[in-house]
């Protein structure tokens, strides 16, 4: 039988985390870089272990102003520093609750920049992956960051999005560029399908492209993120499809 896992980004302030973790299996939460605070991952945490969700840590630039939105120019040693110490607030709270934490997503500008600069991402996922050598990370499919997860010997989690455009590479489209976030359910719902039946995803200009994520993204802070969700989620259900999160592709 066919399987997806459905993760959401969570903790970023929108209001809707407990109806998300009704609905998604895994949780990427804010750990105080773009967003997030310890009640609130705290909280998170304490759902994910009642509900059986899957916990992930979701860093960024230490930049709220801006929701870690805009790549910040910062010697590399600060910047680890800040992720270092994201990192650290999620795990001893993760600790506390009594739930592992499976993987790190980055967030913002900073998942795009490692998508697109192989030395950087393998510098940012060296950082991560010597504070807990077993930690998955969760990727964008067909980007920097599978190679630099491979590179470093993480284990990897293929990441797609349901609610953003593709280039004809297999990269984001830049959030400034018309286009780039999809409004429309029916498109998102048919995105999801194709690429959980066929690992198909189609590009902005009408090329389709190979992928072999197992993970799809709906973003909390998408306008109507709970229905559209629902949405997905039945749909996918409806064709057959298990929402379950698999386990990552270990290093060779």
């Amino acid at each position: 039988m066919t399987s997806i896992d459905l993760n959401a980004d969570l903790g970023e302030g929108m209001g809707t985390d407990d109806d998300l973790l009704q609905i998604v299996s895994s949780a990427s939460i804010a750990c105080g870089g773009h967003a997030g605070d310890a009640p609130t991952i705290r909280h998170i945490l304490r759902v994910c272990k009642a509900r059986g969700v899957r916990a992930g840590a979701h860093p960024g630039y230490a930049d709220p102003k801006r929701f870690g939105r805009f790549r910040v120019v910062m010697p590399l040693d600060q910047l680890l520093g800040q992720i270092r110490s994201q990192l650290f607030l999620v795990r001893f709270i993760a600790d506390e609750v009594g739930v592992p934490l499976a993987y790190v997503k980055l967030h913002g500008a900073l998942a795009n920049q490692t998508a697109e600069e192989l030395a950087f991402a393998v510098g940012i996922f060296a950082t991560i992956q010597a504070m807990d050598p077993h930690v998955a990370v969760l990727a964008l499919d067909n980007s920097q960051q599978v190679r630099a997860a491979k590179a470093v010997g993480m284990p990897l989690i293929r990441e797609a999005y349901a609610d953003r455009a593709y280039t004809p590479e297999g990269l984001l489209v830049p959030r400034g560029q018309p286009g780039a976030v999809l409004h429309d359910t029916e498109m998102m719902i048919e995105r999801c399908l194709r690429l959980a039946k066929e690992g198909e995803i189609v590009a902005t200009d009408g090329s389709v492209f190979k992928s072999t994520a197992r993970s799809i993204c709906l973003h909390g802070d998408t306008p109507g993120a709970v229905d559209l969700a629902r949405d997905i989620r039945d749909a996918l259900e409806g064709d057959g499809i298990t929402i379950a999160a698999d386990e990552p592709e270990l290093p060779i």
